[in-house]
């Protein structure tokens, strides 16, 4: 599409055109594209600005890079937020502080987990360990699990020793998905804790979490 036909066609009354406009800013580069991404950040709606977001991740740039946090800080939808955390975290080690920030002050699960999830490929175990560690003590249950899935991610690191102390007492959790969980996690730590809590999960009352502690044992 030519920039003079996005150009117009980001500012249609029709939503679904102005995503078409946006999408087609994909074949430009970060200096044609980020301005006019930038010019839709408010748009009134949240898809749209869900994608503006989502092409700031894609097409870099310092004032981007603004607009990104202040989405995240800002916008009323969570969803918008999410995506804003996800392509922030494309912005690689400056990104770090500020995604730990909004995890510690957002409580949305959406949010939550889209950072979680984002920070895996910042490479940074101790912040990582920081939020998991908010994570596993959240009230809402995905958000419980994705922070002992992601504890897992660490068994490799320097704070391994850590984020398996923070994943064994849940290998008691009264939920039995929460424990599932725990059964997986363990298996990437090579600790004896790990292992003989494996063992004490293969007596899970719950068959779901038994067959995940044995999982791979069989040939």
């Amino acid at each position: 599409m030519e920039l003079s036909e996005i150009q117009a066609i980001l500012e249609h009354p029709d939503s679904q055109k102005r995503l078409k406009g946006i999408v087609a800013l994909k074949d430009y580069d970060s200096e044609t594209a980020s301005p006019l991404l930038l010019s839709k950040k408010n748009d009134s709606e949240f898809l749209v600005r869900s994608f503006v977001a989502m092409g700031l991740g894609r097409k870099r740039s310092n004032t981007g890079f603004e607009a990104l946090l202040a989405m995240i800080d800002n916008d009323p939808d969570a969803n918008v937020r999410a995506e804003a955390s996800n392509s922030l975290a494309m912005y690689g080690e400056a990104s770090i502080p500020h995604l730990v920030e909004t995890f510690h002050s957002n409580s949305n699960w959406l949010i939550r987990r889209s950072i979680l999830a984002a920070m895996i490929d910042l490479n940074s175990p101790t912040n990582m360990l920081d939020i998991c560690l908010a994570a596993i003590n959240d009230s809402d249950l995905t958000v419980i699990n994705a922070g002992i899935d992601h504890l897992s991610t660490l068994a490799d690191t320097n704070q391994a020793e850590a984020a398996l102390a923070a994943i064994l007492p849940l290998k008691t959790a009264e939920n039995w998905y929460t424990r599932m969980h725990v059964a997986y996690a363990l298996k990437r730590f090579d600790a004896p804790e790990a292992k003989e809590a494996l063992i004490e999960l293969r007596q899970d009352q719950q068959h779901k979490v038994v067959a995940a502690a044995l999982e791979g044992l069989v040939p």
